[in-house]
């Protein structure tokens, strides 16, 4: 055991490293891209926009959601980082799903709901919050124009169980968890193309971890995709 700790010491250290420089990082990032995002607003209100000045809003969109998901995963990893209490899980989905309203309108997509009414749970209302937030997004970003996403939330005695189901194309049958993995990406092409960075996923897992949840992915009929997310049913 004494042989052992040492060996795994810096391993340790250097996770723990590896966390803190990504949350330092993420918050000096955030700055710049601030600035270059306000330079880039100036220049279209004075010359109008065109193709480059789009260009630049588009990256630096995407530059600071990879920025937000690293810093989320960093402080999925601390215990310290989560701020328990009871609130309705029921509201808290119902509500992150309107806010994709006009993303479903430009897609021609729809999102369907089973939700069952006054299920609460105990947790991190803000990261559940970003879960059903990351999961919506996933299921509308890569679904084909036209589909029906299935939104389902309900509760046992023990658990309580939410599932997002998408039609999808190029997805194995049977078993995705490889998804959950940092920076996986089944068809990378496409990823890019969609303006995915292969860390939604992983950072979903982190916040049902840090809620000592499941969460699983499969393609249950070679033609569609499904998320189920699993949260013990947990008393204060």
């Amino acid at each position: 055991m004494v042989f052992s700790g040492k060996t795994i010491k810096p391993i340790a250290e250097s996770y723990n490293k590896q966390k803190r420089f990504i949350t330092d990082a993420g918050h000096e990032l955030k700055t710049p891209l601030s600035v270059i995002k306000a330079a880039n607003e100036v220049i279209e209100i004075e010359h109008g926009e065109s193709k480059w000045t789009k260009s630049i809003n588009n990256q630096v969109i995407r530059l600071t959601e990879l920025t937000d998901k690293l810093v989320l995963l960093s402080r999925m990893s601390e215990d310290n980082g989560l701020n328990f209490t009871r609130f309705s899980l029921s509201e808290t989905l119902n509500e992150c799903i309107s806010y994709f309203e006009a993303v479903e309108f430009s897609g021609d997509k729809e999102i369907h709901t089973d939700i069952s009414e006054n299920i609460t749970f105990f947790g991190d209302e803000k990261a559940i919050a970003q879960l059903f937030t990351l999961l919506t997004d996933n299921a509308l970003k890569y679904s084909p124009e036209g589909s029906i996403i299935n939104v389902c939330l309900r509760k046992s005695p023990r658990e309580t169980e939410i599932v997002f189901l998408n039609p999808a194309e190029n997805i194995p049958q049977g078993n995705n968890n490889i998804l959950f993995e940092r920076f996986y990406r089944h068809d990378s092409s496409r990823n890019s193309e969609m303006g995915g960075h292969g860390i939604g996923l992983a950072a979903a897992k982190a916040i049902v971890d840090a809620h000592k949840g499941r969460i699983s992915a499969d393609n249950p009929d070679g033609k569609s995709f499904r998320i189920t997310v699993t949260l013990p049913n947990k008393k204060e």
